[in-house]
């Protein structure tokens, strides 16, 4: 039998509720892997990409939609990009050759991060992948390269205005620079436009900072440079609980709520609006001096590019850790679970994840008494901890019972992970649903 853990509850799919209360699923899957595991859904990747490209479309905006590969190293999304005409932004050799490899062609591979290695823009040369030149060094090696294999695309970007003291991006004189350095070398290097990225999640810096980079693609076009194409980055909000729920921990917050009165700097927004898609249409419908957004791009004939990581995997996987114990501490419990924090990111920031998690019971029937409880990991370390905040489950977890995270796919699953203790990294796990009964494979 598995209950709710408590009041702040995930927002979740259809399949995540059907797959968590599958507990035959998750006994062969237990079983098989014999330690914690990541179950990932490509149906719903797939859908949140098909809702992103759909707002291209209605709005008669020219575009790709890049997968930010680095919010989770599955294959599995891979070979959703390539069956539904998607892109792929990576950041490093191994990221190009994975994207290749699950069928994604190099046109439709898009290359972010400092400082490249020449090795990467090489890939990118022969695959006629797309780069976003980050410094004038960078540049200058691009150059190189690109004269000994092929053309190489790229895109300059712009130290956001807003944030002078970011490490990424071209400030004012150095763009300057790099324009005169793409005249230079026009016969190896394809100015095709410009690229940002943005911390936070907010419609409108987004768009104002968008707006100002057609005015440059169209200015430079006078220079001779074709400056067809922008990139907004990523960015793009999810809301993983409901809003009153969200209020009410932001309100009632007190270190009292955590074990060992712990405090934190900061919590990802839990909740937002607008997210995903919807937020992409905010930002394509924005006023401009001209019309909106989309308008201003459709008159430019500028294509948009955007990096969402996070906003395609929402809802698309979760994560479960089996019971290895538990104790009581004071006024509240502790559970031990096979696994560790590493394997659940945002504890390595100086955060939480806040969703509650589920308890999946197993074994002769208990008693009904709720009791309150933090969650560690099976490490000799005292800050390995997987959930500070003291979680009221229905019943004291045994050993043998399964604590399920939902909706772990962005960022969560495998940003820190590691071998500790010499513990194997919890496997991914595709599943679905072809005939309405779950099936599941290793992901490749």
């Amino acid at each position: 039998m598995e209950l709710m853990a408590n009041s702040m509850r995930a927002r979740e799919r259809a399949w995540a509720v059907a797959a968590r209360q599958d507990v035959m699923l998750l006994d062969q899957i237990a079983c098989a892997t014999d330690g914690p595991f990541h179950l990932v859904h490509p149906e719903s990747f797939a859908d949140n990409l098909s809702g992103f490209q759909r707002v291209l479309r209605d709005r008669n905006v020219s575009g790709h939609v890049y997968f930010g590969k680095k919010a989770n190293k599955a294959g599995a999304w891979l070979r959703e990009v390539a069956r539904f005409g998607g892109s792929v932004d990576v950041a490093s050799v191994p990221e190009f050759v994975h994207a290749l490899a699950n069928g994604v062609r190099g046109e439709n591979i898009g290359v972010t991060g400092a400082a490249k290695r020449n090795e990467l823009l090489w890939l990118a040369c022969r695959h006629d992948a797309i780069v976003a030149i980050d410094a004038l060094d960078e540049l200058e090696r691009a150059i190189a390269v690109a004269s000994e294999t092929s053309a190489l695309r790229i895109l300059l970007r712009v130290l956001p205005p807003n944030s002078p003291n970011s490490r990424f991006g071209l400030n004012p004189d150095d763009l300057l620079a790099a324009f005169q350095r793409c005249a230079d070398a026009r016969r190896h290097i394809t100015m095709d436009g410009f690229s940002f990225h943005l911390d936070g999640y907010a419609v409108e810096p987004r768009a104002e900072l968008a707006s100002a980079l057609i005015d440059r693609c169209v200015e430079a076009r006078g220079h001779g440079f074709p400056c067809s194409s922008i990139s907004i980055g990523g960015g793009f909000a999810c809301s993983y609980i409901e809003e009153e729920d969200w209020r009410r921990f932001k309100e009632g917050l007190d270190p009292a709520q955590f074990h060992a009165a712990k405090s934190f700097s900061h919590f990802y927004p839990y909740h937002q609006s607008p997210t995903g898609a919807a937020m992409l249409d905010a930002i394509l419908q924005t006023a401009t001096e001209s019309g909106t957004l989309a308008a201003k791009l459709i008159a430019a004939d500028v294509r948009l590019y955007l990096e969402p990581g996070r906003a395609l995997l929402d809802g698309a996987g979760m994560t479960v850790f089996p019971v290895q114990g538990f104790k009581r501490n004071a006024e509240h419990g502790i559970v031990t679970v096979a696994g560790l924090s590493m394997s659940l990111s945002e504890q390595w920031k100086n955060s939480e994840f806040l969703p509650a998690p589920f308890l999946v019971q197993r074994g002769p029937a208990r008693p009904q008494n709720p009791v309150h409880a933090a969650i560690g990991g099976s490490s000799c370390m005292e800050y390995d901890v997987l959930t500070w905040r003291k979680i009221t489950f229905p019943a004291i977890p045994r050993y043998g019972d399964m604590i399920v995270y939902p909706n772990t796919a962005g960022y969560q699953m495998d940003k820190n992970e590691s071998e500790f203790h010499q513990l194997a990294l919890p496997p991914k796990i595709v599943v679905s649903q072809p005939d309405g009964r779950f099936t599941w494979r290793m992901d490749r």
